[in-house]
């Protein structure tokens, strides 16, 4: 669970800038014998991108790799900007912000490895898993208690929630019983 300074931090956030590989999948490639490539999410990472939305944040997805699978998923997400293919991910998240009029310093980034720590530099808040890289780590606001791809974005969605005072208001409408 994050602190109490960590909620603060987060209050006045305004984007969720995620990694794919690592973050929101296990960070393993897994190809099958056509060269065709297998990736899984967590349905309940899903949901959270979707939650957060609901409470005013954009959703942005900074991967260095180029995948029909994530173009999909996050289309069926309705994800609000995806770049992918992109090296430096502290431009990318630059030029992501300039798309929404956000600064760098608005945003929660996640990442896992060294790819990454162009865009720790300058988000407001940096999280990663627990098994991120070393140097990723040490520099992370956050480490997660679940693992990338099992739940850990879920776990930061459900932190910025309650940062923004709108867990208990979301989570009404699903003990809502209907008539």
């Amino acid at each position: 669970m994050a602190s109490y300074a960590l909620i603060e931090q987060a209050r006045h956030l305004e984007a969720l800038v995620l990694d794919v590989d690592g973050i929101l999948s296990d960070g393993f490639v897994t190809l099958t014998n056509t060269g065709d490539e297998i990736k899984s999410f967590d349905i309940r990472d899903g949901l959270g991108m979707k939650l957060v939305q609901q409470a005013g944040l954009k959703v942005i997805i900074i991967t260095g790799r180029k995948s029909q699978i994530v173009e999909k998923r996050m289309s069926d997400l309705g994800v609000d900007l995806v770049f992918q293919g992109r090296e430096d991910k502290g431009i990318a998240l630059k030029e992501a912000c300039a798309h929404f009029n956000l600064l760098p310093e608005d945003c929660l980034y996640m990442g896992d490895d060294w790819p990454d720590l162009s865009a720790f530099s300058i988000a407001g808040m940096c999280v990663t898993v627990p098994n991120g890289h070393s140097e990723v780590r040490r520099r992370a606001d956050l480490v997660t208690q679940a693992m990338g791809g099992r739940g850990a974005v879920r776990e930061v969605c459900d932190m910025l929630l309650n940062a923004k005072g709108v867990y208990e208001e979301l989570l009404a409408k699903y003990l809502a019983v209907p008539h």
